[in-house]
């Protein structure tokens, strides 16, 4: 998720605001972005060049290999887009041999920050759910395969689950004919949020629901107490079909407490949850940096073909 962003937020989507008159003074966007190595540069350079890809994503004459037969779709989180959030991880799951795709959405809100074209996300979680459901289709039909695999930061996690508990990701009276088989999370909020207690002390001196209207409906649905959040887990964290890895940071700054994205499996359904560190503490990745950690990726890796190598460990500074 990316909700209110203390101080990381406020400093983002200032710079996307005053941005904004020099990205629509530049020429057209390219259609894909180079690599990256971490979130800043990246999201610089989404400023600069509206809706462009991520290397490696979207190739709509992809057809998944024998070794990985379901497409990998990269759901992205609040305040964030499909260049700035994968710009790492999409040409490393290419590299890997997987079709892989990457969509922007919940940027239909007329909330104050949709005037910084390059920030996504922010919209009412159930309609960007639709959203997702109609590219995952599209997805499917161009790729002609069965499944997806979803990959998800923060929001673009809890949006999957949405999307699987309520607009045809998945059939519980049939999983065999579920449209996702694995959801791979990042920090997500799947128990909502404190956001390191920001959200609890707005909600005390009651301005949370002011924030809606400037900062967008995504960030207040992700509050711990919301009645989005209270209604995703209300039949249990899973639905039958799917496995799910879920992927902490013990520094995590946004979704807090960083524990609160760990899921418990239900029938039919298995959980693996995984923190960063262990086994390399020398990660120190934060919420903005956990798709640039190479740890990260690999983590992403294994839990997408547990063939995999095993995640590497190598020292990563937070992003802020």
């Amino acid at each position: 998720m990316h909700i209110l962003k203390s101080v990381t937020t406020a400093v983002a989507v200032c710079t996307v605001a005053a941005a904004t008159v020099l990205a629509t003074s530049t020429s057209a966007a390219a259609e894909t972005g180079p690599e990256q190595d971490n979130f800043f540069p990246a999201l610089g350079y989404s400023i600069l060049n509206l809706d462009i890809d991520p290397l490696g994503a979207n190739d709509w004459n992809c057809r998944p290999s024998a070794a990985h037969p379901r497409p990998v779709v990269l759901v992205h989180g609040t305040y964030e887009n499909r260049y700035n959030n994968w710009a790492r991880m999409s040409p490393e799951l290419k590299a890997q041999g997987y079709c892989v795709y990457a969509l922007d959405f919940g940027d239909t809100d007329d909330a104050g920050v949709g005037i910084a074209p390059a920030v996504k996300g922010y919209g009412d979680i159930r309609e960007s759910s639709k959203e997702l459901a109609a590219f995952v289709d599209k997805v499917l039909a161009a790729s002609g395969a069965g499944q997806v695999d979803l990959v998800g930061h923060s929001q673009g996690g809890t949006l999957s689950r949405w999307y699987l508990k309520a607009d045809g990701g998945a059939n519980p009276a049939d999983p065999s004919k579920n449209k996702v088989k694995k959801v791979v999370q990042l920090g997500a909020t799947n128990h909502g949020t404190t956001m390191s207690g920001i959200e609890t002390l707005a909600d005390m001196l009651h301005m949370l629901e002011a924030g809606e209207k400037p900062l967008g409906k995504a960030g207040i649905q992700q509050y711990e107490k919301s009645e989005f959040i209270k209604e995703l887990n209300a039949d249990g964290d899973t639905v039958p079909g799917v496995d799910y890895t879920v992927i902490a940071t013990k520094y995590d700054e946004i979704t807090t407490p960083w524990q609160s994205t760990f899921m418990t499996a239900g029938p039919g359904a298995t959980v693996q949850n995984i923190t960063l560190q262990d086994g390399c503490f020398v990660d120190f990745s934060a919420h903005l940096g956990m798709t640039y950690s190479p740890r990260a990726v690999g983590l992403v890796k294994r839990a997408l073909d547990p063939s995999a190598p095993a995640a590497p460990c190598v020292p990563r500074a937070p992003a802020l």
